[in-house]
């Protein structure tokens, strides 16, 4: 019984030295354990990237990345991008939308930085409105000063026939000057069934559609609307076939007719029109030439007058001749 006593008594003893034993190794174990997965983990993250087997790349390619400088796809993209959406607003008709969003974009900058049109001054102006002055440059609510181009509105107003001259003032910060110098309406030019209404120096104004321009003397044909100031500065010379002139009629060119108010038509010379006109003067004062019963005077010939009778002139002459054969015959009977 000793001897199992004994033996019994010395396994209790040594039961505590075996449960420490026992713990150190099961914490070795987890430590090696967490430090395994640690090492896994970071090996991961540091594990090269996974390499897909392709095709060598060109010796092209290679060159372009070798000698390019960094960024040029980046920018090359760009470019395209941009010349893409230029390309569609080209085709699609839409460049003057663009340009007039950007313009009204970089005047409405300027406008909330103070450089707005608040006034404008236009002076010389009698046939054209303020309004249409405005219009034909190109100035409108949305222009500012800052951007205004005084230029290209001084080369708009220009364009105008009825424009000769002007000249455009900005004072900052908003301030429009315009000053105008207006063609005066000279005449009225009949071509081709079409009637216009002219300057002195033969620039079409308008259409005629207005009443306010039918005193204006009437000259017809090519050419007219260019030669009519000298002619009719010499015909004012001589009121008594100005004052019965409807029309000035240039012809060939070369040389002027008149159509008087009765319908009588004047033949002119191409050379000493002046000369011309005088003797018509004195005829009509003397023998009161205009009032005659005639269609036409030909004074193209400087040593002789041409008359042409109307046709009841001409029959009554035809009878009068006639009568005066008969008596004569009668006569000598």
């Amino acid at each position: 019984m000793d001897g199992a006593g004994r033996l019994a008594r010395s396994l209790r003893s040594l039961r505590p030295e075996a449960d420490l034993k026992a713990a150190a190794i099961g914490a070795a174990v987890l430590l090696r354990e967490y430090f395994a997965e640690h090492r896994a983990r970071r090996h991961a993250r540091r594990a090269p990237p996974v390499v897909i087997d392709r095709d060598p790349p060109s010796r092209f390619i290679l060159l372009l990345e070798r000698y390019l400088p960094r960024r040029v796809g980046l920018a090359a993209t760009v470019f395209i991008l941009l010349g893409s959406a230029g390309l569609g607003i080209v085709k699609g008709g839409h460049v003057d939308e663009f340009v007039t969003g950007l313009s009204d974009a970089r005047n409405a900058l300027a406008n909330s930085a103070g450089f707005r049109i608040t006034t404008v001054v236009i002076n010389g102006r009698k046939q054209l409105s303020q309004d249409e002055v405005l219009a034909i440059g190109g100035v409108n609510g949305r222009s500012s000063l800052l951007f205004l181009d005084a230029a290209t509105v001084r080369d708009r107003l220009k364009a105008n026939p009825w424009i000769a001259d002007a000249t455009i003032l900005k004072l900052y910060p908003g301030q429009l000057q315009i000053d105008i110098v207006e063609r005066k309406a000279f005449a009225l030019w009949q071509q081709d069934g079409h009637l216009s209404v002219v300057a002195d120096d033969g620039a079409v104004l308008e259409p005629y559609v207005s009443r306010r321009f039918f005193t204006l003397p009437l000259v017809v044909g090519k050419g007219a609307e260019t030669r009519a100031k000298d002619f009719l500065a010499l015909l004012d010379r001589y009121p008594q076939v100005r004052s019965v002139t409807k029309a000035a009629i240039f012809v060939g060119e070369r040389r002027w007719n008149l159509r008087l108010k009765d319908g009588l038509d004047i033949r002119l010379p191409e050379n000493d029109v002046g000369n011309a006109l005088a003797a018509l003067s004195r005829l009509d004062k003397e023998d009161r030439l205009f009032s005659r019963d005639i269609v036409a005077v030909d004074v193209r010939l400087p040593d002789r007058l041409t008359v042409q009778l109307s046709e009841e002139a001409a029959k009554a002459r035809e009878e009068l001749f006639k009568d005066k054969k008969s008596k004569k015959k009668g006569g000598d009977a």
